[in-house]
């Protein structure tokens, strides 16, 4: 798959003939530096960024050939994303932000969703502020948060965009953890995309990327 832009200078290939296959189950780490095509491989994965060339599967479908109604479904069912910033809405409660996408799925009850938020906070260890805002923990709880909101749909495969680059060495540790256990205990596929080899040992696969195509 590839992906170029058309900008003031002429067209850019920020992604050249990507073939990747991730098995179901995986933990994959893919390292590069900042404008090597780590997050534009990453919208296209994840149904957020058109290819403009090549075919994207999860699950067996071909998400690009979905109509965007249909793709906005899938994406909500099947996949989870954790980005750079948390990027959660300061007006609601973290348990609201944590429900919030399975509100948005009409096939979740209210009931059932805050059910869910709360197990999950629970599991992440943040239950005693399921009432709190965002401002109101650190940065490192803020990010478990987002863990929590990418997983409340229960999806088949999570992506991880630079989850931890604005975070001190010893919370990076500990999300990259948590990512890690995630990944054994519930079996959800991780694509994780990061600048920080050290980071991405602890994934079943490390793949670099250059200049917008894999390298060996």
């Amino acid at each position: 798959m590839g992906k170029s832009y058309s900008t003031e200078r002429g067209l850019v290939h920020a992604v050249v003939g990507v073939d990747l296959r991730v098995p179901a189950g995986q933990f994959v780490a893919i390292v590069g530096r900042s404008g090597s095509g780590k997050s534009s491989l990453m919208a296209m994965i994840g149904g957020l960024s058109r290819p403009t060339r090549g075919v994207v599967r999860v699950s067996g479908a071909e998400i690009w050939k979905m109509p965007d109604s249909r793709l906005a479904e899938f994406r909500s069912r099947e996949m989870g994303f954790v980005f750079q910033f948390p990027s959660l809405l300061p007006t609601l409660r973290i348990i609201d932000n944590v429900a919030l996408p399975a509100l948005l799925n009409s096939r979740k009850e209210e009931a059932a969703a805050y059910e869910k938020a709360a197990e999950l906070l629970t599991e992440l260890e943040l239950a005693d502020y399921v009432d709190a805002y965002p401002h109101e923990i650190s940065a490192g709880e803020q990010r478990r948060v987002a863990i929590a909101r990418a997983l409340i749909n229960s999806p088949s495969l999570l992506i991880a965009d630079e989850p931890t680059s604005d975070l001190d060495e010893q919370t990076e540790i500990e999300i990259i953890d948590r990512l890690y256990r995630l990944n054994r205990d519930r079996g959800v596929t991780l694509i994780m995309v990061t600048h920080n080899l050290a980071l991405a040992q602890r994934a079943d696969r490390i793949l670099h990327i250059a200049n917008g195509g894999l390298v060996a």
